[in-house]
């Protein structure tokens, strides 16, 4: 079996719809794809029973995800704006504990009914870090607005626990004691230019 489905990489290949989908493992867990109906699916391998992805509205953008490269990965923020502040103030309230939640973000191609033509691929994973709000200033006359946000971090980022910032000998020799893999990167770090052979 292919990683990614023959017929979705067949509708990969024109025009099509892409939906885009978020779960968050907390308890009990999030499911959520930004779209406007709410649809029945599920992530390979993460749920295979299924369930019922809630609509999250129009899709503005996502950010820039990355992947943990040398222990460094940048926090990248989920939000939802235009909310009032009573629904806000109620979705924080029944919020469950989020941070150090496994958040996946998958995709699939949608058919002309708008329902997933595979399980959801997943292509990136990060853990929870904080919810934020903010009520951008609005002028007079208009009603105000909350944005709610979701950090979520990529690799051993979080706050709760020291992260590795580089592959130095000793954390190499942490996994591996007999591995000289890391040996010289202090050496390298300060400037030195390693003389490479010449064949």
């Amino acid at each position: 079996m292919d990683w990614i489905p023959a017929n979705v990489i067949e509708e990969l290949r024109g025009s099509h719809q892409l939906g885009i989908f978020l779960r968050i493992d907390t308890d009990p867990a999030l499911h959520m794809w930004f779209g406007i109906n709410d649809i029945p699916a599920n992530f390979d391998s993460i749920d295979p029973d299924g369930t019922v992805y809630l609509g999250g509205g129009r899709l503005v953008g996502v950010p820039t995800l990355e992947v943990l490269v040398n222990g460094t990965a940048d926090s990248v923020e989920f939000t939802l704006s235009g909310i009032d502040p009573a629904t806000a103030a109620r979705t924080i309230d029944s919020l469950p504990a989020v941070r150090g939640a496994s958040v996946h973000m998958g995709i699939t191609t949608l058919d002309q009914y708008f329902q997933p033509m595979s399980d959801v691929i997943p292509v990136w994973v990060g853990t929870a870090s904080h919810v934020g709000e903010q009520s951008p200033a609005v002028p007079s006359g208009q009603s105000v607005t909350l944005t709610l946000s979701l950090a979520v971090v990529a690799g051993d980022s979080t706050r709760s626990r020291g992260a590795r910032s580089l592959w130095s000998s000793p954390h190499q020799k942490a996994f591996s004691p007999t591995d000289k893999f890391c040996d010289g990167t202090a050496r390298l770090a300060r400037g030195a230019n390693p003389v490479w052979p010449n064949f």
